[in-house]
């Protein structure tokens, strides 16, 4: 990972978000284990804050992904309710155009 400082905080302040929104010890103790695994993290002029890409080495070159969570907040069902879907989608063409050829080899080698 190449900004595991920057990706770490986004996910930690993700969280400090749920835990205002529904406070639990338990996720405040997890978020403070997270963070002392965390270097530090001085964000750059171009930081959003919200949008930050996860930005990982592959063979073939730099990968940039955005993630989008979708979550059941009117849900009557007790498990659907604390259900969260998270998916990572490409921030960019060169990742989009690497992930569709490593798809279509996938998709080759298993015929």
């Amino acid at each position: 990972m190449l900004n595991l400082p920057e990706w770490g905080r986004h996910v930690t302040e993700s969280l400090r978000g749920k835990a205002l929104r529904s406070p639990d010890p338990h996720l405040d103790d997890f978020i403070a284990e997270l963070e002392s695994y965390l270097p530090a993290a001085t964000p750059g002029p171009d930081h959003l804050g919200f949008a930050v890409p996860l930005r990982l080495t592959s063979p073939g070159g730099e990968l940039r992904l955005i993630t989008t969570i979708t979550s059941f907040a009117t849900a009557v069902d007790i498990t659907l309710s604390e259900l969260h879907l998270e998916a990572f989608l490409p921030a960019d063409d060169r990742t989009a155009e690497f992930l569709r050829r490593r798809s279509e080899q996938r998709r080759t080698h298993a015929n």
